[in-house]
């Protein structure tokens, strides 16, 4: 069943985008009288499996699902309709357009992708707000909760001030923002100490867990008892907090694993707190210092039920919600900036982190929610538009930049240079889509 929640969210947002970017060129083409031949949801390649023609249009869906097109009559795109191109042109051809109502048409799919990405983000803030933690709320510090984050030099307890010189005041933007920072300032044991940050950082965190490398830190809440841990399996239960272990009080998870480690081999007397009652039970410490048992987050209102984090809740009238929207569509934007930066960047590493469609599946969660589907769906619609913006030939921007170049210089491309740019662009891509699966396939087998 959890497939077929992820699948559903996957195809769902997927189909969403690729309908409204084609539909942003459709609707130009249409205003400027130029005709479209066909518009698809993914690819009709040999035959298609729903089809209709209205009017001059054939509507229909495809059979592969690698995104969708429209076809514009008179222009030399994916279909590479040779012939047409050979045929004098006509009125109501793409190539017979003036220059800049051709470049609407290009420009139309991105600018839907961006609309839309805004739109989704005030949504989200009318409908659901914003919740976050402050910053000051980790009295005890943060988590350091993967190997990757204590090489980084980051310890358990430390209280994060600044991120590249800038203060920090929710600590939900924190991880994203040092990710492409370079010093983290950090107060630790009642001193201020700068961390440098490798430059290579998300290579790093590439090749670690798939968690975060820091948190807030929780109580050692049980999610699960390993099955070879038959000592504890009857001891202890599902949603057991463990509140103190060998006689010291153990407020967060990190305590519990510590003092485990220096217990190894032992039973130890422990307090849990199970269904809001103290219970006293005796823990055994296996021979690798665990106690052979998995952890499970609390979950804001647990958290929050226990003292230990008052969690902030901002709601926003309808008018309230455009600016504080257009600004978290402009972060995120810029956000993903910053990773195509990366990702160019040898250096950084970031490139291995490249992914295709089953990167694009695992962010979509196993349960349905219908917030977190539309913040995927804005991420998605952003990445797809400056995608398309990027200067190669057989993309929106390729045609874009061919566009402005006949603009400025009044000089338009010959068909025959088009085509052989649209092939180029091909090759450029079909490589691009390689590498990224390729990743994925890569990951897969080698679980990295």
């Amino acid at each position: 069943m959890e497939i077929v929640i992820k699948l559903s969210q996957f195809l769902l947002s997927l189909s969403l985008l690729i309908i409204l970017h084609e539909l942003g060129h459709f609707i130009p083409a249409k205003l400027f009288k130029t005709r479209v031949e066909k518009f698809y949801l993914f690819f009709d390649i040999k035959y298609s499996l729903l089809k209709k023609k209205i009017g001059e249009t054939e509507y229909g869906i495809g059979w592969l699902p690698l995104g969708g097109y429209v076809k514009i009559s008179g222009m030399i795109d994916e279909s590479m309709d040779k012939e047409q191109m050979k045929l004098p042109p006509q009125p109501w051809e793409f190539r017979s357009k003036p220059a800049w109502q051709r470049l609407i048409i290009m420009l139309g799919g991105v600018t839907v992708n961006f609309i839309l990405a805004f739109v989704i983000y005030i949504g989200m803030t009318f409908f659901y707000g914003d919740l976050y933690l402050n910053n000051s709320e980790l009295k005890d510090g943060i988590a350091v909760t993967s190997e990757v984050g204590e090489h980084m030099g980051f310890k358990t307890g430390d209280k994060i001030l600044e991120i590249d010189d800038e203060k920090v005041s929710k600590f939900n933007d924190v991880p994203n923002k040092i990710l492409f920072a370079k010093t983290v300032l950090v107060e630790r044991n009642g001193a201020q100490q700068k961390i440098n940050l490798p430059v290579d950082l998300i290579d790093k965190l590439l090749k670690g867990e798939k968690r975060p490398f820091i948190d807030w830190r929780e109580p050692f809440m049980v999610g699960k008892v390993a099955e070879d841990s038959s000592a504890n399996n009857k001891v202890l239960k599902p949603k057991d907090i463990i509140k103190s272990l060998n006689g010291i009080p153990t407020q967060y998870a990190d305590q519990v694993v510590e003092i485990a480690k220096q217990n190894k081999d032992k039973k130890l007397d422990a307090v849990v707190l199970r269904d809001e009652k103290e219970v006293p039970v005796s823990l055994y410490i296996n021979k690798e210092g665990k106690l052979g048992v998995f952890a499970a987050s609390l979950g804001v209102k647990s958290l929050e039920k226990l003292g230990l984090y008052h969690f902030s809740k901002q709601q926003y009238g309808f008018f309230e919600s455009f600016p504080v929207g257009i600004e978290k569509g402009k972060n995120q934007l810029a956000g993903y900036g910053k990773q195509l930066k990366a990702i160019f960047t040898p250096s950084t590493g970031a490139y291995k982190g490249v992914g295709g469609f089953k990167a694009i599946f695992d962010i979509f969660p196993k349960t349905w929610s219908w917030e977190v589907f539309w913040n995927i769906t804005a991420l998605l619609s952003i990445m797809l538009g400056v995608m398309n913006l990027l200067p190669i030939p057989a993309l929106d921007g390729g045609h874009v930049m061919f566009l402005i170049y006949e603009m400025i210089t009044g000089k338009k491309p010959s068909d025959k240079f088009m085509e052989n740019a649209q092939m180029v662009g091909f090759v450029l891509l079909i490589g691009l889509l390689l590498f990224a699966n390729g990743n994925d396939i890569y990951k897969a087998i080698f679980h990295k």
